[in-house]
């Protein structure tokens, strides 16, 4: 079924203006979309949950905002987590099934497939009639969501030049950033419009735009060189290659060169195979470890047990409806904003140091939130608790930023990078499922695990803090910087074998670039379609004229 839906023709449709760097970014940041939604999804239905007349449609309850600020809604504490995380055990299976998507169909059709499937999850929440609908829209939005936060990933390693994987990845965690913030303020303009139901109906139209967007861009949206060379469009791969990293001409000798390298270790991956799962697991124990490790640590850490009860926390805490819902904003845009040292330091310092300084951060500011949330409920409701409530919100505004510059990014950037190509995949599906199976954990633990202890609720998310800072220490790796041999030889799962092949050297079930030997890999024969050529080192100008007309 899956193979006839592949595309055939991937032609070439990019301005000269475009070519290069504006098609490079272009693509990496609209493909974030896909992440941007997902951190959508959390500010609406964080929103959603302090607006009297959403609470109203979907549980029963017909409350004043009074109530609400105080969390005397009497709403069942595990039905609105049954609610906020069904969307991730929905994510959590499509994770699994996305990896065969993704290199079947190609990186762009399953960003479409996820967009397409998110879209439709957001018209019915828009209509959504009752607490059933609701459920519904979520679990349906949840299988757009994995199969996203899967593909988005691998495309952008495979579109990024090698020296800017950090960048890319981060790139990427900065625009789901932007979606959380993005919904916090929308739901925040349209809870101005209360008591009508378009408080919370309009940021589900937003959320279909977003969807609409992304889907209509990946028509436009060049799939990668490596998944074209793949599956046999060496024409289309390079054409797609020079577009992304040069300036669209085919002749160029480092385009070339860049293709000849991409086009022979596909050739020996593919006579290596594709790793099944029991051999991602048996060839690859440490990886998959540490992939596994660092996306549950991504969770258990307590970013989105924080950020879908934030609104109603802030409440809680002392602060009005409104007011909650516009600091939740203030907190949103500084959560992007602890991105952007992640962009331009974590390539030169490297990933261990960003996540032992996010460990030790986001220990003390979880350990001022329950101090303060303690002292928040020994105090009667008003404006005595205002001082606190000031306090809550400045430690949340601290683990916000922490989180976004370390252990935010930083996860996704390792699982995407320390797996082969040849089991990349699956590897990040595997990296990609335990992040969505733990959030699901937390979406369904923390409101009724929060109304039992209060305060003592982020001193649970302390200790798995403290916990991955000693695993980080003790088990983590620096992998910035590093070949793929390298990584081999750091993991010690790959064996490696004294087998040359026209200028690479196969160690395990890796491909690496021999360096003694580049003079003979530039020689290789390259085939793209019915030509043949060879690359050397060379001006374009010393190029014969059949090469020059490739």
């Amino acid at each position: 079924m899956f193979p006839k839906l592949q595309s055939r023709t991937f032609k070439r449709r990019y301005p000269k203006w475009m070519v290069g760097k504006p098609l490079l970014y272009a693509s990496s940041a609209l493909a974030s979309l896909g992440d941007a939604m997902f951190g959508y999804s959390q500010g609406v239905i964080a929103a959603a949950q302090v607006q009297p007349s959403f609470i109203h449609r979907m549980y029963g309850p017909d409350l004043t905002l009074a109530q609400i600020q105080s969390g005397h809604t009497g709403v069942n504490p595990f039905l609105q987590a049954i609610v906020v995380s069904c969307l991730s055990i929905t994510a959590f299976i499509a994770s699994f099934f996305s990896a065969h998507i993704c290199d079947i169909l190609g990186r762009r059709l399953a960003i479409r497939a996820g967009a397409l499937i998110y879209f439709i999850a957001a018209i019915i929440q828009i209509g959504m009639a009752n607490l059933a609908t609701l459920f519904v829209g979520r679990c349906i939005q949840g299988v757009g969501l994995g199969i996203l936060s899967m593909t988005v990933p691998i495309l952008q390693c495979e579109i990024a030049p090698g020296h800017s994987r950090g960048l890319f990845v981060s790139i990427e965690y900065f625009f789901l950033n932007s979606g959380y913030a993005l919904s916090a303020w929308i739901g925040y303009g349209f809870f101005l419009a209360m008591p009508s139901e378009i408080s919370w109906r309009g940021p589900y139209i937003v959320q279909a735009c977003l969807a609409a967007v992304l889907f209509v861009w990946t028509f436009y949206m060049p799939e990668t060189p490596r998944w074209l060379v793949q599956h046999g469009y060496k024409d289309e791969g390079l054409q797609v290659l020079a577009d992304l990293h040069g300036n669209g001409d085919i002749s160029d000798p480092m385009i070339i060169k860049e293709f000849v390298d991409m086009e022979t270790a596909i050739s020996i991956e593919n006579k290596l195979g594709q790793v099944s799962w029991r051999e991602l697991f048996k060839q690859y124990p440490k990886r998959v470890m540490l992939g596994v490790s660092v996306q549950q640590f991504a969770q258990t850490n307590g970013v989105n047990a924080i950020l879908y009860f934030l609104p109603e926390n802030l409440a809680r805490a002392g602060f009005s409806v409104s007011e909650a819902l516009l600091y939740s904003g203030a907190c949103a845009m500084i959560y992007c904003a602890g991105t952007i040292p992640t962009m331009f330091w974590i390539d030169t310092v490297g990933r261990r140091k960003f996540l032992l300084f996010g460990s030790v951060g986001l220990v003390g500011a979880c350990a001022a939130m329950g101090a303060l949330q303690y002292h928040a409920d020994s105090l009667p409701y008003g404006k005595g608790r205002l001082p606190t409530a000031d306090g809550l919100f400045a430690a949340v505004c601290i683990y916000i930023f922490v989180y976004g510059a370390s252990w935010g990014p930083a996860p996704w950037l390792l699982s995407a990078e320390v797996f082969p190509v040849r089991a990349r995949a699956k590897g990040m599906a595997v990296a990609a499922a335990t992040n969505w199976f733990f959030n699901f954990i937390l979406a369904f633990i923390a409101p009724p695990l929060f109304a039992a202890i209060h305060g003592a609720f982020y001193f649970i998310l302390l200790a798995s803090c403290l916990a991955s800072a000693g695993f980080v220490y003790v088990a983590c790796p620096e992998t910035s910087g590093k070949t793929l041999e390298e990584l081999g030889e750091v993991f010690g799962d790959q064996e490696a074998v004294d087998e040359k092949v026209d200028g690479y050297r196969v160690v395990g079930t890796e491909v690496v670039l021999e360096p003694e030997l580049v003079g003979a890999a530039e020689m290789l024969p390259v085939r793209v379609g019915s030509r043949s050529m060879a690359t050397r080192k060379s001006s374009k100008s010393d190029l014969g004229k059949d090469e020059r007309d490739f």
